[in-house]
């Protein structure tokens, strides 16, 4: 397995780690998995580190690995049963600089593609073009799904406030 230079890996990861865990967190909704997930594409970039430093700065890359992984993961997901008795209550402050967890739940509310392609759009910065290279989808596509999500999001986060005025 040729893994490159292996001190160049180390930096890049002590560098990024925190922003990829941080876009982990609100694909995935749930900080166990978010770090499942950058282990995992940490560790698929590091068998081909070596090739991935050559072409220039491996952020990008790293970032379309998470994301393709997250993925395969949400369809592999998609057809197993999960039951819980009752979802865990575990807020992570440091996760979203602002420690919004109304914001946090709405996005865990949405659909993963269109909550991967808000978070994307809106949290990583990304343009549609980069958004769409990393869901492996087109433009209209990520329009179409952050349109739809920016939607929800609206609804959801306005509905308490309509609920606690229509009971005043």
């Amino acid at each position: 397995m040729g893994t490159g230079d292996g001190s160049s890996f180390e930096d890049f990861v002590s560098r990024e780690q925190p922003a990829l865990l941080r876009l982990a967190v609100l694909l995935t909704g749930d900080r166990g998995h978010a770090e499942d997930l950058v282990q995992t594409a940490l560790l698929k970039t590091y068998r081909h580190w070596g090739r991935i430093a050559r072409t220039g700065e491996p952020t990008g890359y790293v970032r379309r690995v998470l994301v393709t992984t997250h993925t395969s993961w949400r369809r592999r997901l998609w057809t197993t049963e999960q039951v819980v008795d009752a979802l865990p209550d575990r807020v992570d402050p440091t996760v979203v600089p602002d420690g919004d967890e109304e914001l946090r739940a709405a996005l865990r509310s949405l659909p993963p593609r269109m909550r991967t392609a808000v978070v994307l759009r809106f949290y990583a910065d990304l343009s549609q073009l980069q958004t769409a290279q990393l869901m492996g989808c087109s433009e209209s596509t990520v329009n179409t799904q952050t349109a739809r999500g920016l939607t929800r999001l609206r609804t959801l986060l306005a509905a308490p406030v309509f609920a606690a005025e229509e009971g005043s």
